[in-house]
């Protein structure tokens, strides 16, 4: 008989509302995000420009910026996972979604950012400071979640963990692939952009953005969890304009642009 709801908060009805009402914030964020990035793109990458960066504070290093905001991440996920879950409860499953997030945010904080070839050398403090609090509420409600969740023994055979297990790898090699690809365009010391082709790139404008869309939508239907559906719904809050900006830029810079490019979804967006 298949576990519906993995977590049952067995006598901590403090617990049962730390879980949730981290889940109502993640959510309140993710819409408050969504309306901002809607009405205009943060100023990093192609839309940084002198003035639409103006108040946001002093610039400092990219490279840095990207290793300390994911690296909060990182840390608040894992601390929260041993120090505050239930090891009790704590089985194969939990562990196979700890080396997860440690497979996407290891990449993420200590390698992406010192490989990639970026169109600037530095960022706002402000959009970095901006990355604190959903890098602390996210993954601890994620850590959470998964270091307390009390899962099935079966649960490697229920179809939510198989499928969501093969969305995630499948979406992290759709990422991984199309960041270097972008990084491939831009020669060494290079800031100059160009069209990205092949692969999906052929069918959208920001493959990367769909690819980490489909490794946490995965994550959400094996862990099973609102703490996985509200950090599916912030990360969607932020790639969505974003990609759509970022469609509207290539067109407006290049003018043979592909018109059949949708911006993040093949064939639909």
């Amino acid at each position: 008989m298949k576990q519906w709801l993995p977590w049952k908060f067995p006598d901590c009805q403090a617990h049962f509302w730390a879980q949730y009402g981290l889940v109502i914030a993640g959510f309140l964020l993710a819409l408050v995000t969504f309306l901002g990035q809607c009405s205009k793109p943060a100023p990093y990458g192609r839309h940084q420009k002198d003035d639409t960066s103006r108040g946001w504070g002093p610039l400092i290093p990219q490279r840095l910026a990207h290793t300390a905001s994911d690296s909060t991440a990182l840390l608040s996920y894992t601390l929260v996972f041993f120090l505050v879950g239930d090891v009790s409860a704590q089985g194969y499953a939990n562990y196979v979604f700890l080396v997860l997030w440690l497979l996407h945010y290891l990449h993420r904080a200590l390698i992406h950012p010192w490989v990639m070839r970026y169109s600037s050398r530095c960022v706002p403090l402000g959009i970095t400071l901006g990355t604190v609090l959903p890098n602390l509420l996210y993954p601890a409600t994620n850590g959470d979640w998964t270091g307390s969740a009390e899962y099935d023994d079966n649960y490697y055979y229920d179809p939510r963990f198989i499928m969501g297990i093969v969305m995630y790898v499948v979406g992290y090699c759709i990422n991984k692939h199309a960041d270097l690809k972008l990084r491939s365009l831009r020669g060494r010391g290079g800031s100059a952009y160009s069209i990205p082709r092949g692969g999906l790139f052929d069918y959208i404008s920001c493959p990367n953005y769909f690819g980490e869309l489909l490794e946490w939508l995965g994550w959400t239907i094996a862990t099973w969890s609102l703490a996985g559906l509200v950090w599916l719904l912030f990360t969607m809050a932020t790639f969505v304009p974003r990609a759509r900006h970022n469609h509207q830029w290539y067109q407006q810079m290049f003018e043979d642009y592909p018109s059949q490019r949708k911006a993040l979804v093949p064939f639909v967006f």
